[in-house]
């Protein structure tokens, strides 16, 4: 599973533009607007990182984090702090109720990102392993190899970096925009149809002989690595 991130940010262009980047990066998200909403969100699923702003209507973020510093299921959540105050005394405050990390805004994304990962990383290293193993298939992302039943399959960068990316949220569907953004990147223009032919290549390099085919086809939605296969590939 997908490391689960949760936005906590009134501010709506915001909010989507941090949305549309961390699941450019395989993350699974949630956006809520106020710490009311935030509280649910935790009841339903726990985050695996928090991005808090640090004003929101009602409960402050700095409130928020206090409590949810209190708290044994939410303690040790990583929580990274969003915010216009870039005073050190703010900093400081900030890091002593219990953040882990701050950002002044505006922010670059890039290092927001980095950021986000390092955190991930050091709280739980599981999820951000260097393998992905999935029935038979695994991935390392050290040596940039894949292997099937304990063999190489040979695989060009853009296939791989496909196959990778859809490993890391088995079952979710993406839509050929996703996999253009997520694999190939939003500053580099390529036609749809591209995907359709990555995705060929990469089932033929996967499929050999009667091997199940990994990869789920979901007309008018898009592609999905393949769940069922996951659990009993």
């Amino acid at each position: 599973m997908a490391p689960f991130i949760l936005i906590v940010e009134d501010e709506a262009d915001l909010a989507v533009m941090l949305r549309y980047n961390l699941e450019a990066q395989g993350y699974r998200v949630a956006t809520v607007e106020s710490g009311d909403a935030a509280t649910l969100q935790l009841q339903e699923e726990l985050p695996d990182l928090i991005l808090l702003d640090w004003m929101l209507p009602g409960l402050s973020g700095i409130e928020l984090c206090r409590r949810w510093r209190t708290k044994e299921e939410t303690s040790r959540i990583p929580i990274i702090m969003m915010t216009a105050r870039g005073e050190e005394e703010e900093r400081v405050r900030g890091l002593a109720t219990g953040a882990d990390d701050y950002v002044v805004k505006p922010f670059s994304v890039p290092e927001l990102l980095a950021r986000v990962k390092a955190h991930l990383r050091r709280a739980n290293p599981s999820l951000m392993s260097n393998a992905l193993k999935s029935g038979d298939i695994e991935l390392d992302r050290e040596t940039h190899r894949v292997s099937r039943s304990g063999k190489e399959v040979h695989l060009g960068p853009t296939e791989y970096r496909l196959l990778e990316y859809l490993m890391q949220s088995p079952g979710r569907v993406y839509s050929r925009e996703q996999l253009l953004d997520g694999v190939w990147g939003n500053d580099v223009y390529v036609d749809e149809r591209t995907v359709d032919v990555h995705v060929g290549r990469l089932r033929k390099a996967l499929n050999r002989g009667r091997a199940k085919d990994p990869i789920r086809t979901v007309r008018g939605a898009g592609y999905a690595f393949d769940e069922k296969f996951t659990a009993t590939g």
